[in-house]
């Protein structure tokens, strides 16, 4: 097996292994993975921190040993938390990374950074604040970060951000946490997903108190919500179709 870590700010994560293939995530700053197959160009991994697995071209990231993959995942949490800083790379060159980088590998890749770091688990409460950083990021299918985020991307980086792991796509987020049974049972900061007519899990979003919700459709925005699903004021309809309430933390 062998195993490697992103250096550079933001790297696609492809579904299959050329340029043109569709972006199934990102890679940011700092993330280890293990490397399940390397071919000449491209090799396929899968990320330690939701095992999501894709392919990323072989000149985007560097490759790491067996310990050095297990001492990154004992890490304590440790990120970078303004929507974007540089990090001073190798003879002063500046890079920018994202909020929600990994700077645990700082000193392994030579690397410094001095602004806003994220060095411990938030409480429930400080969720909402968190999002609202995201406000009005465009959508972007496969996107992590500010500059263009997906919807249950969204959500993993605001949980992130806070200490909590989350897996990648909404479907697999469904099957976290424990579901309520009606809206009126919902805080700040649980998880409310959304299907579609075959009753597939395609949307998800971060619940607000007094019945508003946060999450990604279009640019993250907020909307009511109620037992029937998301109501956009501005258009006047119902957008998505609620499915079920999750309670993660």
């Amino acid at each position: 097996m062998q195993y490697g870590i992103c250096n550079l700010s933001i790297v696609p994560l492809r579904a299959d292994p050329s340029d043109p293939s569709e972006m199934v995530s990102q890679v940011l700053y700092g993330e280890h993975f293990k490397v399940l197959e390397q071919r000449k160009k491209w090799s396929k991994i899968r990320l330690a921190l939701d095992t999501y697995e894709g392919w990323i071209d072989n000149k985007q990231y560097i490759e790491i040993t067996e310990k050095q993959y297990k001492d990154f995942d004992q890490q304590n949490i440790c990120l970078a938390g303004d929507l974007v800083e540089f990090i001073n790379c190798n003879q002063n060159h500046l890079m920018p990374v994202p909020l929600g980088a990994s700077l645990g590998a700082l000193d392994f890749l030579k690397h410094t950074y001095e602004g806003h770091k994220i060095i411990q688990k938030q409480s429930k409460a400080h969720l909402i604040d968190t999002a609202f950083m995201y406000l009005n990021a465009p959508y972007l299918w496969g996107g992590k970060t500010s500059f263009g985020i997906d919807c249950s991307g969204f959500t993993q980086m605001v949980y992130k951000l806070n200490g909590y792991k989350l897996l990648r796509d909404a479907s697999q987020q469904a099957t976290q946490g424990d579901p309520l049974s009606f809206i009126e049972e919902s805080e700040p900061g649980d998880l409310a997903f959304f299907d579609n007519e075959e009753g597939a899990i395609i949307h998800v979003g971060i619940i607000m108190k007094d019945n508003y919700i946060i999450h990604a459709h279009g640019k993250v925005r907020v909307d009511r919500i109620d037992h029937t699903g998301i109501y956009n004021a501005e258009k006047r309809i119902y957008t998505h179709n609620l499915r079920v309430i999750k309670r993660i933390i």
